[in-house]
């Protein structure tokens, strides 16, 4: 058992904040990047194919070609604050509340997941609420998270109460906060054609297994949209970043982006609302890749529409979820331990 950072025994227990997103390498240099995309790409949540076979092509072929072409494109969006992700997350947490105990972690990469239990442990967090930052619930998201916090776990002598948040995805502050940001961008720079809600992607045969993820996002996207008041064909649905030759959901953004452009769709505006904070995929993947895709088919002006980050509608909704998941719960444990 992992004795890092025990209990104190002589200070006041405490409810804490595990606020969780994918992750991010430590810098932009190829090493680095393989080093995480090596971990990424080694979780059986992410590639549902036979450990050993998916071992062979994963450091035969993928970890070979692939992190010198993500590291130029995380070059891309790095700056003088690091990798996006991560700063907009701490900027998140340092606006939330100081009277809640909240840690961070990445499920891969840092600030691990090991790390932020620990700093909760230190704080004698003896129940912690545990919030992905997916709102919508999949199975190589939520679930993988859940899988990593188990095994951290599983090393710990005395554990704490937990209460898991799986999915916010149909929640009102939610909603209301992507709607406002659309209003707010929109006040200031017009309304396109076409508004696109791009979502990341997972592979088809993992919906068909059963996975909530599409019927989700789909209910995000037609409540944003009513939200909106948008009329049908005003805005679509659509999945991005496929990975390789197996289908995945559809329609693909990309795809939808150079059909729009070829139909003589001069405007378009992007949103992304299954991610909570900016990252590689909004900012280089959305924002610059598929604007390209889009003028190149015939369009004439493309925007993309940021992330929540750590504007007020995404505090007043982290807010609300702590208040909602955290209701019952006692300041102290219903018997306090003491030293033997």
């Amino acid at each position: 058992m992992t004795t890092s950072t025990a209990f104190r025994f002589d200070q006041p227990a405490t409810t804490g904040l595990l606020l969780l997103n994918l992750g991010t390498p430590d810098s932009p240099s190829v090493p680095d990047v393989r080093r995480y995309l090596a971990e990424f790409l080694s979780d059986p949540r992410i590639v549902e194919i036979p450990p050993l076979a998916w071992k062979l092509v994963l450091h035969g072929v993928i970890l070979r070609t692939r992190p010198r072409k993500s590291a130029k494109a995380y070059q891309a969006v790095w700056n003088e604050k690091g990798s996006p992700l991560l700063y907009l997350s701490e900027r998140l947490l340092a606006e939330l509340p100081g009277d809640i105990p909240v840690a961070l972690g990445m499920r891969y990469g840092n600030p691990s997941i090991e790390t932020a239990l620990d700093k909760l442990r230190g704080l004698n967090a003896q129940r912690i609420l545990v919030l992905p930052m997916y709102p919508q619930y999949s199975a190589t998201t939520t679930a993988s998270t859940f899988d990593a916090i188990a095994r951290v776990l599983s090393k710990w002598r005395w554990i704490p109460e937990l209460r898991l948040v799986n999915q916010y995805h149909a929640h009102p502050l939610y909603i209301d906060a992507l709607a406002d940001s659309v209003r707010a961008w929109q006040a200031e720079h017009g309304t396109p054609e076409r508004l696109l809600m791009s979502f990341h992607g997972i592979p088809k045969d993992y919906a068909t297994a059963g996975d909530p993820y599409p019927g989700q996002c789909r209910r995000t996207a037609r409540l944003l949209a009513d939200k909106l008041g948008l009329r049908d064909g005003a805005w679509a649905l659509s999945f991005q970043s496929r990975m390789g030759p197996r289908e995945w959901l559809k329609p693909y953004t990309s795809e939808t982006l150079k059909q729009w452009g070829k139909e003589g769709v001069e405007r378009v505006q992007v949103i992304c609302p299954g991610f909570s904070v900016d990252c590689l995929e909004t900012l280089e993947e959305i924002a610059v890749e598929n604007r390209d895709y889009f003028l190149g088919a015939g369009g004439k002006i493309y925007e993309y529409i940021p992330a929540l980050n750590a504007g007020d509608g995404q505090q007043a909704l982290l807010r609300s979820l702590w208040r909602q998941h955290t209701e019952g719960w006692e300041d102290t444990p219903p018997d306090s331990a003491e030293t033997v």
